[in-house]
């Protein structure tokens, strides 16, 4: 009786073997067909080796956004916070990013030179980091806008750069912070006339018509009594985004071996997190307290 139940066995397992490699076969067939040729009108949309790749996202149509749900002017920490928060989850999602940036309704997100994400297509980079950063402002937005309700979805766009030296990815990043303290100074001097001095948003922009940096400056010391060097360095300064190891204390219940109940004892451990910070990379202090952003072998 076991060796016809043994043979039965080895005849159902030969028949399922057969069958198994037709399945194959078939699939491989159906893999082949003749509507594969569409395959060829994909563009090559790879990066180029050895470069650095980055993904910088807007909001899409944020003035109206920002309006709709009653930000606060010229700066509403919530929502700076949010995007902020939003670019974390986006790092820690994505580890290859090395560094990030972020101001106003823009993050830029810098890929390691010599990742191999997805093959580094460009397309893959760009939809991973915006479809998840959008998907985090909403799930995230009850936390920084409590009593505001989300009246309808954000939209945010992406483009793909890539730089081939760390000189011109600095310049990047210098020329977006530069960006930051161009538009927070006029939006500071600007939102100072219209709800101090009572002036419309179009008197407003007449009179900073033609203004330099340093005639802002005066408006808003001798008008309004501000020193812009003083407003918070988010504003003036943006976020920086970098991987920090970070000691974290907590408390765990310990049971000692001459003891029969447990003792709550204060653990201190180790991580590696996404920390934000406000600093100038402009210059060169920053790169240099952390080289092992630019590190060749990154």
């Amino acid at each position: 009786m076991w060796v016809a139940g043994t043979l039965k066995v080895r005849d159902c397992l030969a028949a399922t073997s057969v069958t198994l490699r037709r399945c194959l076969k078939l699939g491989a067939t159906m893999a082949k067909s003749k509507f594969e040729y569409v395959r060829d009108f994909e563009a090559d949309d790879t990066c180029l080796p050895h470069c650095w790749v980055v993904v910088r996202l807007d909001g899409r149509n944020f003035h109206r956004f920002a309006e709709k749900h009653s930000f606060i002017k010229p700066n509403d920490s919530r929502a700076l916070h949010l995007m902020t928060k939003c670019a974390q989850t986006v790092m820690n999602e994505l580890e290859d990013i090395v560094i990030a940036y972020g101001q106003s309704d823009e993050y830029s997100f810098v890929f390691k030179r010599k990742t191999n994400w997805f093959k580094r297509r460009a397309s893959k980079f760009m939809t991973h980091v915006v479809s998840q950063f959008a998907s985090s402002y909403v799930f995230y937005w009850r936390d920084y806008f409590e009593d505001q309700p989300l009246l309808y979805p954000p939209g945010f766009d992406g483009r793909v750069v890539v730089y081939p030296s760390n000189q011109t990815l600095k310049d990047y990043l210098s020329w977006r912070q530069a960006d930051c303290h161009i538009n927070n100074l006029y939006n500071t001097v600007f939102w100072a006339l219209v709800q101090q001095s009572g002036l419309t948003p179009l008197q407003a922009q007449e009179r900073l018509q033609g203004t330099l940096a340093a005639d802002k400056n005066e408006i808003l010391f001798s008008e309004f009594n501000i020193n812009y060097n003083n407003e918070p360095l988010m504003y003036r300064k943006g976020t920086v985004l970098i991987w920090q190891k970070v000691e974290e204390i907590t408390t765990r219940e310990v049971k000692l071996p001459a003891e029969m109940e447990g003792k709550k004892m204060a653990v201190t451990r180790t991580r590696t997190m996404v920390v934000p910070l406000h600093r100038d990379i402009i210059g060169d202090a920053f790169w240099k307290e952390h080289p092992e952003i630019l590190d060749k072998d990154s």
